[in-house]
């Protein structure tokens, strides 16, 4: 089921360094047909999306933008257990992210007749995309319009295929103000060039197929995106106090996911992976999603043994993955030594899932090793900061000539004369 590689030996450090480049995605064998669509939609504007729903979709839709999607009937209409589900994780979310607003706030100060600062402003208008195939995501809807919504973005636009009751639902909690009713590349178009009804957005946010994923690398430019998402992934790092049944169940909630997700295990315990083993045996065969997990377990699933503790972070830095679960008798610690993680969940008792729904934190997490520089979906992803400058007659003065000699030493001639005819 998973395919254990041990340390010392070549076959490790191979597969080390293959895992450390998972990220390559082959965007570039779609890329020629999602540079049609964005085409088309930037043309054709609503006619086009309605045909590249029709096409790629296989459904009419009449109305594309919808201002009115009936967000608050939909929550009423949900199971009591799963409305009041939504509205815990919808506060929790919030308050985690009221913290962050911390994280840019506006300052200015003065220094010897010069004011400087930074102003921050909430991005005008957002759209947050949700997958529609395989599964569908309210948690999403939540994670990424909820965070927009307190950063003060005024708009934020889902744009989701055929959205049912309970995504809507999610949509109404977050302060979504519109939907596009559209999935794919034709979605993500829509959003950045805008059309007759659908407004341009100034940043596209939220994870997709590798068509939404092409679609968002070719329109950044036009508009800001967060990143290029990739297949989920999780890796749990143990040593051998952690439980099997834990662990199983850890890499199969994301191995059922997708077929392409990567369910990785780092560990000093050769035992350890014997009875993951066991476990993901017993615990696939009553999983809905079996098929699925399986082959994302067979084609994906690694289990790394390394031969000492201080290894464990090593490994974990260097494959930077999106979920990482330490599960060790000194997880805190463990944790710290980690360099590059999307999120972490320190100890046993913090299950991924509980991240994925209800923590707090955005699950909208950087994949295929873009944890090395890249981070959570936060607030500072819904700003921008604009650099304010103010100088006083006197202040010019006292910097004129140094500001000149600098302009002249790369032979901007122009830029010095614009300081001296100042001081005439």
């Amino acid at each position: 089921m998973l395919t254990r590689v041990s340390q010392p030996s070549p076959a490790f450090d191979a597969l080390l360094q293959r895992l450390a480049r998972r990220g390559e995605q082959d965007l570039a064998a779609v890329e020629p047909a999602v540079r049609a669509i964005l085409g088309e939609v930037r043309e054709g504007g609503d006619a086009a999306v309605r045909a590249a729903v029709r096409r790629f979709e296989a459904r009419e839709v009449g109305v594309v933008f919808q201002r009115e999607y009936g967000g608050e009937e939909a929550l009423r209409s949900l199971p009591a257990e799963l409305r009041s589900a939504l509205t815990l994780a919808t506060a929790r979310i919030q308050r985690f992210h009221e913290r962050q607003l911390e994280l840019v706030r506006s300052f200015e100060y003065e220094e010897a007749g010069v004011s400087l600062g930074t102003r921050v402003d909430a991005l005008e208008r957002v759209g947050v995309y949700a997958p529609g195939g395989k599964a569908r995501y309210p948690s999403s809807v939540l994670m990424s319009a909820v965070v927009a919504r307190v950063a003060g973005v005024p708009e934020i636009v889902l744009a989701t295929p055929d959205p049912p009751a309970v995504v809507r639902a999610a949509a109404y909690l977050s302060g979504v103000t519109a939907i596009l009713d559209a999935g794919g590349a034709q979605a993500i178009g829509a959003l950045a060039y805008g059309t007759e009804s659908v407004p341009r957005v100034d940043k596209v946010v939220g994870p997709g197929n590798l068509y939404v994923a092409a679609a968002k690398r070719l329109v950044y430019g036009d508009v800001d995106i967060d990143s290029i998402a990739g297949p989920s992934e999780i890796l749990v790092v143990a040593d051998d106090s952690a439980d099997p049944r834990w662990v199983a169940a850890d890499l199969l909630s994301q191995a059922e996911h997708d077929e392409a997700a990567y369910p990785l295990l780092v560990t000093t315990s050769p035992a350890l992976v014997s009875g993951v083993e066991r476990e993901l045996e017993s615990q696939l065969a009553s999983l809905p999603r079996r098929e699925v997990a399986s082959q994302s377990l067979t084609e994906h699933g690694y289990a790394l043994v390394v031969d000492s503790h201080a290894e464990l972070s090593r490994v974990a830095s260097l494959l930077a993955v999106e979920h990482v679960a330490v599960q060790t008798r000194t997880a805190r610690e463990d944790a710290a030594l980690i360099r590059g993680a999307g999120a972490l969940f320190i100890g046993p008792m913090t299950p991924e899932a509980a991240g994925d729904y209800l923590a707090g934190p955005s699950h909208v997490l950087p994949t295929g090793g873009a944890s090395r520089f890249a981070s959570a979906l936060g607030i500072p992803d819904f700003v921008r900061r604009t650099s304010t400058i103010a100088y006083q007659a006197p202040a010019l003065a006292a910097q004129a000539e140094a500001i000149t000699t600098l302009a002249r030493s790369e032979g901007l001639e122009a830029h010095a004369r614009a300081v001296e005819i100042r001081q005439a």
